[in-house]
């Protein structure tokens, strides 16, 4: 069982443009209240795409505001996963990089320490708080941060493939490889940058899809995953096929 672990969530996860799915959401809450059950200690990084993404403003938008935008868009997913969470009698904190009045706390690493230690879900918002960064790289610097143990990819793809599967019905999905594997061939598991940040920092990270039953709670218990059969990229990894 792993002991401290950082979770990234999409917004398209949680969402979509017409509002959010309470049943998906809930699902998420009650797993992640199971594994702070098992004393682990779980941090959140939610994305924004249910509300904006970059890509699909107009081509003539400053690239600074549309990624303001999109900071903003992950506060209001991660204050309704606190929400959430308090109606499921867990206590959960909104950390982001700079203030908004006080609706959020600042993120500072002490503090964020206590408040895991606690028992309290911790949920990063608002990216790295300037532009030009996705929130797959938050993810990978917060896990730096707090020495996770792991990073929990939750993706709508069931794991880390050679090419795309949609595209490419012969395409191969890894059980295992490492973050050079996945930087050389430009696999698509995040942005190059929190690649980068994982394998310096040497946090192992584990991609599944949140769309298999109960996939968070067999993520937290890695690697008992049962039949998740997701894909584990670490520092130092020696390819390995799923059958």
């Amino acid at each position: 069982m792993l002991r401290r672990v950082v979770i990234k969530l999409s917004g398209e996860a949680i969402g979509s443009e017409h509002g959010y799915d309470d049943s998906i959401i809930k699902s998420i809450v009650e797993q992640i209240i199971l594994l702070v059950q098992t004393r682990m200690q779980v941090a959140l990084v939610v994305g924004g795409g249910n509300y904006w993404r970059g890509r699909h403003s107009c081509s003539d938008m400053d690239r600074v505001k549309s990624d303001q935008m999109g900071m903003l868009a992950t506060v209001m997913n991660a204050l309704y996963l606190q929400d959430m969470f308090r109606r499921h009698g867990q206590k959960a904190k909104v950390v982001t990089p700079f203030q908004i009045g006080n609706i959020t706390e600042m993120y500072e690493r002490d503090s964020a320490l206590e408040m895991l230690e606690s028992g309290m879900v911790l949920i990063n918002a608002a990216g790295l708080g300037h532009p030009m960064f996705s929130t797959d790289t938050i993810a990978a610097l917060r896990a730096a941060e707090l020495e996770a143990d792991c990073i929990l990819f939750a993706k709508n793809t069931d794991g880390v493939y050679d090419s795309d599967p949609h595209k490419n019905l012969a395409a191969k999905k890894y059980r295992t490889l490492s973050y050079r594997t996945a930087i050389e061939k430009d696999l698509n598991i995040t942005d190059m940058s929190a690649l980068h940040l994982a394998q310096q920092a040497e946090i192992p990270s584990y991609v599944f899809s949140l769309n298999a039953p109960n996939s968070i709670t067999l993520a937290g218990s890695y690697p008992e995953t049962g039949n998740l059969n997701g894909t584990y990229v670490c520092a130092r990894s020696v390819e390995i096929w799923h059958d």
